[in-house]
C-alpha cells in the first residue's frame, strides 16, 4: 500500500493535518485489516517521512522510504535525497527492512529534465511531435540516467540498504545502480489488451520487479483513463488545490474495486515481486454525498477510503474516513 504524508509544491503542503497518532492508527489498519506486509511512505517533508516510516517499522512492515520531490531542480532533489538517505539508514540500523526510493517520475514532476512549467506541459512537449519523439526520448534517457547515477552514488554514501527508483518507461532507465526495478505502471483503455504481456516481459528481467503508482478513481470510466484520471478536476489556478469536478461523473466504487483486483491478479500471476496500490487516502478530495455531485471530490480520488469532513466514520469510529469498496477488494486479495 502507498501512504501519503503530504506533497510539497512551491512551499505548500497537500496534507494539512498530520497527527502522529492518526498515522500510527492508519498504518496499523493497513497491516491488520488490509493484510499488507509492506508500505511505500511517500511525501516531500523528510520529518514526516521519517515519523511515518518509523511507525510502520514498529508495526513490522517493510518500509519503502520514498521522497517525492515536486517542481525542484536537480541540485534540490539531491539535497532532499541525501537527507532522506541518512534518515532511512538510521531506521535500517535499528533493524527495520527498508528500501530507499530515489524519487518518482523525476523527469515529469520536476524541473531540469524536460522543457515546460508543469507536468502536463512537459509530457505534451515530449509526446506532441511524433516525428521527433524517439530522438527526444533518447535525449531524456541520457539526462535522467546521468542524474540517477549521481543520485545513487550520493545516496549510497549514507544508506546501505536496497535502492530503487520509481520510473516511467519512457525515461529509459539504466538499472545498473539499483537493486530493484520499479515502474509506475498504470493500465488505460489504450493499453489494456497488451498490459498483461507487458508486465510478464518486465518481470522476466534479471532484477526483482516492483510496481508502484497504479490505481484509479471511483467514477464511471475512470479506469479507462489511466494516468489522466484526475483531468476531470478543476483546480485553483494559483494554489493548484482541487475545487470541484468539471462535469457530471457517476460514482462507481465497484469499478475502482474491480480495476485494482484485476491489476493485483495480473501482478501476482505474472511474477511481480512487490506491488503498491496508489493509494490509501488522498487529502483534499473529501466525500460530499449530500450536495451538488460536482462538489463530491472523492469521486475523483484514487484513495481506497473516502475522507469525511468534520465527522467520523462508522466502520472505524475513531477515524474521519470510511472504507470504499476498493478497500474491501484489496483486503480480500491480500488475505487470500
Amino acid at each position: 500500500m502507498t501512504y501519503d504524508t503530504g506533497f510539497v509544491v512551491h512551499g505548500r503542503m497537500s496534507r494539512e493535518h498530520f497527527d502522529p497518532a492518526v498515522v500510527r492508527r492508519e498504518l496499523a489498519i493497513i497491516r491488520d485489516d488490509l493484510h499488507c506486509d509492506a508500505v511505500q511512505i511517500i511525501g516531500g517533508d523528510p520529518d514526516r517521512l521519517e515519523l511515518a516510516a518509523g511507525a510502520a517499522a514498529e508495526l513490522g512492515l517493510e518500509v519503502w522510504f520514498s521522497p517525492y520531490p515536486l517542481e525542484l531542480d536537480p541540485e534540490q532533489i539531491l539535497t532532499l535525497l541525501r537527507d532522506c538517505a541518512a534518515r532511512a539508514e538510521r531506521l535500517r540500523r535499528q533493524g527495520a527492512a527498508v528500501v530507499l526510493v530515489t524519487g518518482v517520475e523525476l523527469s515529469v514532476m520536476n524541473r531540469g529534465f524536460l522543457p515546460g512549467d508543469s507536468p502536463e506541459e512537459r509530457v505534451e512537449r515530449l509526446m506532441g511531435q511524433p516525428g521527433r519523439r524517439a530522438g527526444a526520448m533518447r535525449e531524456l534517457g541520457v539526462r535522467v540516467n546521468g542524474f540517477l547515477r549521481d543520485a545513487a552514488a550520493t545516496v549510497r554514501e549514507h544508506f546501505h540498504g536496497k535502492l530503487t527508483y520509481a520510473a516511467i518507461q519512457f525515461e529509459q532507465v539504466d538499472w545498473t545502480p539499483f537493486d530493484l526495478v520499479t515502474f509506475e505502471l498504470i493500465r488505460s483503455a489504450e493499453v489494456a489488451d497488451r498490459f498483461r504481456d507487458a508486465v510478464r516481459t518486465l518481470a522476466r528481467g534479471p532484477k526483482p520487479l516492483a510496481i508502484t503508482g497504479f490505481g484509479t478513481a471511483a467514477y464511471r470510466g475512470a479506469g479507462d483513463r489511466g494516468g489522466r484520471v484526475l483531468e476531470v478536476v478543476e483546480h485553483d489556478p494559483r494554489t493548484r488545490t482541487p475545487v470541484r469536478l468539471k462535469g457530471m461523473y457517476e460514482r462507481d466504487e465497484a469499478g475502482q474495486a474491480a480495476y485494482l483486483s484485476e491489476l493485483l491478479e495480473i501482478f501476482d500471476t505474472e511474477g511481480v515481486d512487490s506491488a503498491f496500490v496508489f493509494l490509501f487516502s488522498l487529502p483534499g478530495y473529501p466525500h460530499r454525498p449530500d450536495g451538488d455531485p460536482g462538489d463530491d471530490l472523492d469521486r475523483a480520488s484514487l484513495g481506497i477510503v473516502k475522507l469525511l469532513e468534520g465527522r467520523r466514520g462508522q466502520t472505524y469510529p475513531d477515524m474521519e474516513w470510511e472504507p470504499k469498496a476498493a478497500f474491501t477488494a484489496v483486503a480480500q486479495r491480500y488475505r487470500n
